[in-house]
């Protein structure tokens, strides 16, 4: 496999890339993303058997059902930073690392469904949350201690519609190329 191939498989739908300017309707579609995607996953991996959830969405991946717990677990962490900045000043973030987290025994071996369902709930909240911040809450900001850099949540809502379609855009190829959709 040629390394552009490994990075397609890597980056499908490409790096994400900030817009110049968030507008509101950008935020509200970054929202409806994040409110349906929990059932858009759930819709396609519900079905996948032990041999289709531990196989590795590119060579040196993490599996699908890691992919599906790393979501569940990014994805809390997310709906923490979105409360911390609209509840402190200019907090910095905890950074956690995701590769030791993905080889946890929740993320090696667990049932999907427990992290399906924890998806459901943390972008049930967080979506509601979303929906009721008001123009000048957009701009609230958290610094991200590895780069130092402040992260507004207008700019962070894209973030994690992004991260929902890159891991879906994974799993979803994973299934095209192996003929299991």
């Amino acid at each position: 496999m040629t390394k552009d191939e490994l990075e397609s498989l890597r980056y499908p739908i490409g790096k994400f890339r900030a817009p110049d300017e968030i507008t509101a309707d950008m935020v509200s579609e970054w929202i409806t993303i994040l409110e349906q995607f929990p059932y858009r996953l759930e819709s396609m991996v519900r079905f996948l058997n032990k041999t289709q959830l531990d196989t590795p969405y590119r060579p040196g991946g993490w599996t699908v059902r890691q992919v599906v717990h790393h979501l569940s677990d990014s994805h809390h962490h997310s709906y923490i930073r979105f409360k911390w900045a609209l509840t402190e000043d200019r907090p910095v973030i905890k950074p956690y690392d995701e590769k030791f987290w993905a080889e946890l025994p929740d993320a090696r071996t667990g049932p999907i469904a427990m992290s399906i369902e924890h998806l459901k709930a943390v972008h049930y909240k967080l979506v509601y949350v979303l929906k009721r911040i008001n123009e000048t809450q957009w701009n609230n900001v958290f610094i991200h201690p590895d780069t130092n850099s402040e992260i507004s949540l207008k700019l962070n809502v894209g973030i994690y519609a992004w991260h929902s379609n890159h891991h879906y855009a994974h799993i979803e190829n994973l299934l095209k190329r192996k003929g299991w959709n």
